[in-house]
């Protein structure tokens, strides 16, 4: 198996040495990249295109370029490695030939997954033969500055595609994967949803001017904007906190559940961001808890 590199004394603010580079090359902060790495051909096109644009989000709180509003890292071993918070002005060729350098120092990659859309840039996934290699490479290049920007590494949640294909589960394991990326491409944007009711003029001028007004108030609850809070509706007097617990943590990102005690009916339930908690929706809404409860599972409104 490849030992990591020893590396350089490291710059100030890192743990472990960052992996040494023979020639200065613009687009790593703290090393640069082999020789006859491609130089970090930053993309001046604008974003492929929509048919509207959506707002910008709001950006997360940092710490020295590194997110901390997260969710906790995934301490859960796999062979995979899932790298977050990465520059998503680099075209994606460049990134994915970037990431394939950096990692096959801690041993042979089997493949880097990237994605240009909306909902994954600045994310990939590295695929490795083993667990060891995957926490070799996370303890040597968490926080690693690639193209201006820390990277967060950490296990991945969920199985590589080659993985599966080795298990020989790939054809279970895609289904599964279209399934959920059918459902989470189903869902607008964050801040990209416009009502389709037009409301009367002298309740719409009075609510603007008001200082309690609430752009989703009226929104019908099935076309809310993603959340990472569900709603849940419909329950029957006799759930317990438990009953729903044992429900909803079968999928990833699952933290609590918060019961209403006037009104029993109702419920919430978090997860660690909005795709996690749009899987649960979309597999849980309509769930039978009786012959005369259906269970109404739907994004909390912000």
């Amino acid at each position: 198996m490849t030992q990591p590199p020893t590396g350089s004394v490291p710059p100030l603010g890192f743990n472990r040495p960052p992996p040494t580079f023979p020639v200065a090359t613009s687009g790593f902060t703290n090393a640069p990249p082999p020789a006859g790495f491609p130089n970090p051909a930053l993309s001046s096109a604008a974003p492929a295109p929509f048919a509207s644009a959506a707002p910008p989000a709001p950006q997360p709180k940092t710490n020295n370029g590194i997110p901390v509003d997260k969710q906790p890292l995934n301490t859960t071993p796999s062979c995979t490695v899932y790298v977050s918070n990465l520059n998503e002005k680099v075209k994606l060729d460049v990134l994915k030939n970037s990431l394939r350098t950096l990692f096959k120092q801690f041993g042979e990659v089997l493949d880097v997954v990237a994605h240009k859309n909306i909902r994954m840039r600045g994310q990939a996934f590295v695929a490795y033969p083993d667990q060891e290699n995957a926490e070799k490479a996370i303890k040597e290049l968490q926080h690693f500055v690639l193209y201006d920007k820390p990277m967060v590494v950490q296990y991945a949640r969920t199985k590589s595609d080659v993985h599966a294909k080795k298990d020989g589960d790939y054809e279970t394991h895609y289904k599964m994967r279209l399934a959920r990326k059918e459902e989470v491409s189903k869902m607008p944007l964050p801040g990209s949803h416009k009502p389709t009711f037009r409301a009367g003029k002298t309740a719409s001028k009075s609510k603007v001017k008001g200082s309690n007004y609430n752009p989703t108030a009226h929104i019908p609850d099935e076309y809310l904007p993603p959340n990472n809070i569900l709603f849940l509706q419909g329950l029957p007097e006799t759930i317990t906190q438990q009953h729903l617990i044992d429900l909803f943590q079968r999928y990833s990102g699952f933290k609590e559940v918060r019961m209403v005690p006037a009104k029993k009916s109702i419920a919430f339930v978090e997860y660690e961001n909005e795709i996690q908690s749009a899987v649960a929706r979309a597999e849980l809404s309509g769930h039978s808890l009786g012959a005369d409860h259906v269970m109404k599972v739907t994004f909390a409104r912000k």
